[in-house]
Parts: structure tokens; C-alpha cells; sequence
């Protein structure tokens, strides 16, 4: 017979599930990005969320994960085909900028709410605007607040815009940030980051052989 602490621990851990499923839903179904925003608007189905056992964001990665192979099994595969292809045009047009794909395109998690997310280089952004400038791409500019490591964050620049109907998303990191990924805001390890020879890698359609 279970003890009641051990009852309610197990009530805990699967309303903690259930929160995380409901997130994992949102973030699908309405492309929320903002995991916490999804986990506290998730709570709110079953009570004040600030009563209530919130999931990491790593149970709701793997919940999403288990979403979209349920529910979403031919369209995702096909939307996160069509954002890698454009995170090769993307990586190359950047590649005076040692470009590296991180988030959701490269996890494998993307779906039709997605933004191809690129990590570019240089100690000058002036250089980097006046290239899109020059090609003739409008962007917006905002500040990223990004975890270097557990004692050290940044205010980073980053660009939004628009590549026919996709939408790409560049932080801009010094060179020298080429040597640390930031931290992952679901696993809280660096990030991880590809070049495109590793993207074109992952592309490649399975062997059938």
C-alpha cells in the first residue's frame, strides 16, 4: 500500500506531466516559443500556477517531441525539410560571418511557427547591417539577453527577417564567441551549435540501402 507522501508525490509528477503535455500542445498547435510562458499557461488549465508542480523544459521538449510524432507525423517532417533547406541558403549567404545553426531546425523540433535561428560572427555589426543593407533585406534589431555560462549573461544584437515566407533569426556574437556556446535554455549546457557542412550532413535524406 502506498504511504500517503508517496501518493502525493505521484499525484505531483503526473500533474507535472500533464502541465507539460498541455505546453507541449500550445507550442505546437499555437507556436508559442517561450517555453515558460507555454509551462505557466499550461498550469492555468488546472489551477494557479503558482500552486502547482512546473515541468522543466526539458520534460517539455520531450513532450513536444512526442506530440508531433502523434499528431503531427507527415506535416512536421515536411516544414522542418523546408527550414533546413533554407538554413543551407541562409549559412551560405552568411558564410562571410562563420554562421552556425542552433535551436529548433537543428533539434529537429521545428515545425510551421519556426524561425531559422543562426549564431554570425564579427567585431563589427555595422558590417554585418550594411551587407543585408546592401542586398536589399530589411531587418529589425533587438537585444538578446543570453546565459554565457551559470555566473555571466549578455545583451547580444539580434536581426529579424524575412527570406521569401521564412523568417531567420541572427544573434550576433564577437568572434570570439565562437569559442563557448551560450547556455541552452532547456538543457542549461552550451548550446548546441552546427556549421553547414554538419547541416548539409543532417539533410541528407536516410539511405535506403
Amino acid at each position: 500500500m502506498r504511504s500517503p507522501r508517496q501518493s502525493n508525490r505521484g499525484n505531483a509528477s503526473d500533474l507535472r506531466r500533464r502541465i507539460a503535455v498541455e505546453a507541449a500542445r500550445l507550442i505546437a498547435e499555437q507556436g508559442l516559443r517561450d517555453y515558460h510562458a507555454a509551462k505557466l499557461k499550461a498550469a492555468a488549465h488546472f489551477g494557479p500556477p503558482d500552486s502547482l508542480p512546473l515541468p522543466r523544459n526539458g520534460e517539455i521538449e520531450e513532450a513536444l517531441r512526442e506530440h508531433q510524432r502523434l499528431f503531427q507525423a507527415d506535416s512536421q517532417p515536411r516544414h522542418l525539410a523546408r527550414l533546413r533547406a533554407a538554413a543551407i541558403d541562409a549559412m551560405r549567404f552568411f558564410s562571410r560571418f562563420e554562421p552556425r545553426l542552433v535551436g529548433a531546425v537543428l533539434e529537429g523540433t521545428a515545425d510551421a511557427h519556426s524561425a531559422v535561428c543562426l549564431h554570425v560572427f564579427t567585431d563589427n555589426l555595422v558590417e554585418l547591417t550594411s551587407f543585408l543593407a546592401e542586398n536589399g533585406i530589411p531587418f529589425e534589431q533587438q537585444d538578446r539577453n543570453l546565459r554565457l555560462d551559470s555566473g555571466r549573461s549578455a545583451d547580444l544584437p539580434a536581426l529579424r527577417f524575412l527570406a521569401g515566407d521564412t523568417a531567420l533569426d541572427a544573434t550576433v556574437f564577437p568572434l570570439d564567441g565562437l569559442r563557448q556556446a551560450p547556455l541552452d535554455r532547456i538543457s542549461e549546457r552550451p548550446m548546441r551549435r552546427a556549421t553547414l557542412d554538419a547541416l548539409l550532413d543532417l539533410a541528407k535524406p536516410p539511405s535506403t540501402a
